[in-house]
């Protein structure tokens, strides 16, 4: 993809602290004050990776400038300006507050700009808290198509799923082989699918196997399996669930499905506190850089030993808190969480029951628990959906050094760390005491037995619930009226919950207008000609006379347009008086401006898209998806799982006339790929219904 010219004004970050208030009153002048206070996380405009930062304050043709602030994207500066204010401007004034880059010999670089409305201002009489630097008008690109290009790999998954009926003898199947595995009945299905996976499609394997026996209820009985099959192929522990093995993968997929949602309610406090702060923390000497520090008082540079220990004593705080978390998380983590990581200790336990590997039950819980959900958490927030956007550099690094003691923690291993990364080593004490307050943790965890109080019933269980979405549109309602030739659009607040989608003026205004989500007949996009925007969407519905009603909403932004494109269709999944096709036009001056038909009432130019939707942590489970999905699997693999179970037959020393048993093996593996060529023909028959179809359509 050809990648065009980004004007640099319109690349800009940070925030900016200000206090604005008009001051007088009666017959004293009243005057506009301005006072800039500090900024934080400015872009870095200059070699040395930072920026010498100076405010310019405007009003009514009248400017001021701070003094420059070198090499620091954090500055300080306490000044303040003031206007006289014209009253003239009431309506119309507007106050601007611009932060540029100084430069002694180039111009000046823009690093973002704040605009106040003065006649909100007088209203509220004082403003003050922390603004983000927003940019300034993009300007026409003169470069466009000659600065190279971007290579992007996509992938379009485009799954017939069939009725329920033809994928109840394969997950019947996979469930028996589970639940009877450990009588050695039935072939090691499980065992085969791990030994027939590949690093490129082994995750995709273990997310759907994960989600299939959720929905079958046996999710803990697959693990046990493949846990027990790890366990057989490793004879060190200090290896134990260390690669990315089906057993790794499949747990993961475990803990992001089931223990998403306590993982926020864990997490979240910490997180947001260091995004809050922004604090410069920094434990290892060759990265300190004292510019990122500022003053450590009035014309006192801050010192390398000092910005160590500021760093240290905020990290043992941070550490503290969380760990504080995580001991009291044992009363509310999922009931299923529990039972798994017992099955798990217990296992582990079973199989190095010596004495000098007492510790290895704690890690294999603590593999999983911090190393592969609780770290990676920390260090990319984000992608978690702890947060909407990524951490900037200084908080990246604030979170990367709270993630490696959280790791080390997880690993109960001091030393080691502290020989790899000696500058950690300030941090050992509180390490040390996070490695006991751990093992109490782990200890309480695997003790939650479905025997115990009824309370462990009430704890929080798998967020596969109703999708609900809330938040600022602008909004155009129309029945059988035109539309208007100004911007038809308004400001509404937007709730979508269990079954209603409604929206209202404010977000706490008892009067509210809704539609019922079951009466929605479709969801989609709407051309950019029509408003000028390529953010609109139309949610089509009917009411109680048979009545068809549009309503139009204009998001911020594509990612917002598609998020509640998503939510919408999922909230309506289960519709059934849905629309086949829509107008992606507007009906305008007596025509569709899509396909230019006249009458309102002519069937839609573009199919709908009911189905297009994100994929989202708090998705409900689709166990026929999941079927669909694994069956595509076992069809790509089947012959290698058959020489894998001849091969593995063969080093076991098992022979063609062995028990009965054996027998029994073998039926099933045959009863399987039995079933797999049902699957593949009730496919081939369903494209062959479409192609007749689409033939028929072609000829009339």
């Amino acid at each position: 993809m050809n990648l065009t010219e980004i004007d640099p004004d319109e690349e800009v970050q940070g925030e900016i602290h200000l206090q604005i208030s008009v001051q007088g009153d009666g017959d004293i002048p009243r005057k506009l004050c301005c006072q800039v206070l500090e900024a934080r996380d400015l872009a870095k405009k200059d070699r040395n990776g930072a920026s010498d930062p100076f405010v310019r304050v405007r009003y009514n043709g009248k400017t001021y400038e701070s003094t420059v602030v070198k090499k620091s994207c954090y500055p300080r500066w306490n000044e303040s300006f003031e206007f006289e204010l014209d009253e003239t401007l009431a309506d119309t004034g507007l106050l601007s507050v611009e932060v540029w880059d100084w430069d002694l010999v180039s111009r000046n670089d823009f690093l973002g700009k704040v605009l106040f409305n003065i006649n909100k201002l007088q209203s509220a009489k004082q403003e003050e808290g922390w603004f983000h630097l927003g940019p300034d008008k993009s300007k026409h690109s003169e470069y466009e198509g000659t600065l190279g290009s971007l290579r992007l790999q996509l992938r379009l998954r485009d799954e017939v799923v069939l009725p329920s009926s033809h994928y109840k003898p394969v997950t019947e199947l996979l469930s028996q082989s589970v639940c009877s595995q450990l009588k050695g009945n039935w072939p090691d299905f499980i065992m085969l699918i791990d030994e027939t996976t590949t690093a490129e499609n082994r995750q995709e394997v273990a997310n759907n196997l994960v989600k299939l026996f959720l929905g079958q209820g046996l999710v803990k009985e697959f693990l046990d399996v493949i846990f027990k099959l790890e366990l057989g192929k490793t004879n060190e522990p200090n290896t134990l669930f260390r690669n990315n093995s089906l057993a790794s993968k499949s747990m993961e997929s475990f803990l992001k499905v089931a223990g998403m949602q306590y993982l926020h309610r864990l997490l979240g406090p910490i997180i947001n506190r260091i995004f809050e702060e922004k604090k410069y923390v920094e434990l290892d000497p060759s990265k300190v850089e004292l510019k990122e520090a500022g003053c450590a008082g009035l014309h006192r540079q801050q010192t390398e030993s000092d910005i160590i220990q500021q760093s240290s004593i905020l990290l043992q705080s941070y550490l503290s808190e969380l760990l504080t978390s995580v001991l009291q998380s044992a009363s509310y983590c999922p009931l299923l969480i529990c039972q798994v990581f017992h099955q798990l200790y217990l296992r582990v336990q079973e199989r190095f029951p010596e004495p000098e590997y007492r510790k290895v039950k704690f890690i294999a819980v603590t593999s999983f628990l911090c190393l592969r959900f609780i770290s990676p958490a920390i260090m990319s927030p984000k992608l978690f959906h702890l947060r909407e956007k990524h951490a900037d550099a200084r908080t990246s690094r604030t979170l990367l050094l709270l993630a490696k003691a959280v790791q080390t923690i997880g690993n109960m291993d001091t030393l080691t760390c502290c020989s790899k990364e000696p500058w950690m080593v300030c941090l050992q004490p509180a390490i040390q005491q996070g490695i006991t307050q751990l093992k109490d943790f782990i200890t309480k965890l695997v003790n939650c037995h479905e025997s115990e109080d009824l309370e462990l019933q009430t704890r929080m269980s798998l967020q596969c619930g109703t999708m609900e979405k809330e938040g600022f549109l602008f909004l155009h309602r129309t029945k059988d009226k035109c539309m208007p030739m100004t911007s038809p659009f308004k400001k509404y607040y937007v709730t979508l919950r269990k079954d209603t989608l409604s929206y209202s003026r404010t977000p706490h205004s008892k009067k509210s207008s809704f539609i019922s989500l079951p009466k929605i007949q479709a969801v989609e996009k709407v051309e950019e000609k029509c408003f000028g925007s390529a953010n609109v969407m139309q949610v089509i519905s009917s009411e109680d006379s048979g009545q068809q009603e549009t309503l139009y909403l204009n998001c911020k932004s594509v990612n917002e347009l598609n998020h509640w494109l998503s939510a919408l269709r999922k909230a309506c999944s289960h519709n059934t008086n849905t629309m086949s096709c829509y107008h992606p036009g507007i009906y305008k001056t007596d025509r569709w401006s899509c396909c230019h038909q006249k009458e309102k009432s002519d069937p839609g130019c573009d199919k709908t898209r009911h189905g297009l939707t994100l994929q989202e942590w708090f998705d409900p489970l689709d166990p026929d998806l999941e079927a669909q999905l694994i069956y595509q699997h076992l069809r790509s693999v089947q012959h290698a799982m058959r020489d894998k179970y001849y091969e593995l037959r063969e080093q076991q020393g098992v022979q063609e006339a062995d028990s009965g048993r054996d027998q029994k093996k073998v039926d099933g593996l045959s009863k399987l790929f039995s079933i797999l060529q049902d699957l593949h023909d009730a496919h081939a028959a369903v494209e062959e219904e479409e192609r007749s179809k689409n033939k028929k359509v072609f000829l009339e």
